[in-house]
């Protein structure tokens, strides 16, 4: 019976470092860089350097945008949790005020869609037809093919 649990808790043991050793190597090592982000289009689209180059420089024009869209939503989350305490704490809502915030998230909401959309088009126009393709069909898991146009 002791021989059956060390098995058992050595196989487990095994298991576990072989599946952290096995991730640990297959994730790039610059996973939080813009490099390291763009680099899986080079592999996985066959991109070339210039293409890369190019991709690379719209994704570097367009990250202060996107990062003051990001603060913006960073904003408005603690706003949402602002007015959730009010509700919790005080057992009140300001209907008006909350409906305007309604209209803001929905407003910044559609600004981030926006961004990201250009951002992917405007990527996906530097690809060839079968990189295009392929690229479309990666991010369509997040904007639908049907609002992008090929």
């Amino acid at each position: 019976m002791r021989r059956t649990l060390l098995t058992i808790i050595g196989g487990l043991v095994l298991g576990l470092c072989t599946h952290a050793l096995y991730f640990q190597i297959r994730q790039p090592a610059d996973i939080h860089t813009l490099d390291g982000q763009l680099s899986w289009m080079k592999s996985e689209l066959e991109i070339s350097d210039s293409q890369l180059a190019q991709i690379k420089a719209l994704h570097e024009s367009s990250a202060p945008q996107l990062r003051a869209l990001a603060a913006q939503v960073a904003k408005m989350q603690k706003e949402l949790i602002a007015f959730e305490n009010t509700r919790v704490k005080d057992g009140r809502v300001d209907f008006i005020e909350f409906a305007q915030f309604v209209e803001a998230r929905r407003n910044t909401n559609l600004e981030c869609i926006g961004a990201t959309r250009q951002l992917v088009l405007a990527s996906a126009d530097l690809m060839t037809t079968a990189q295009r393709e392929r690229y479309l069909g990666l991010v369509s898991t997040t904007i639908p093919l049907s609002e992008l146009s090929l």
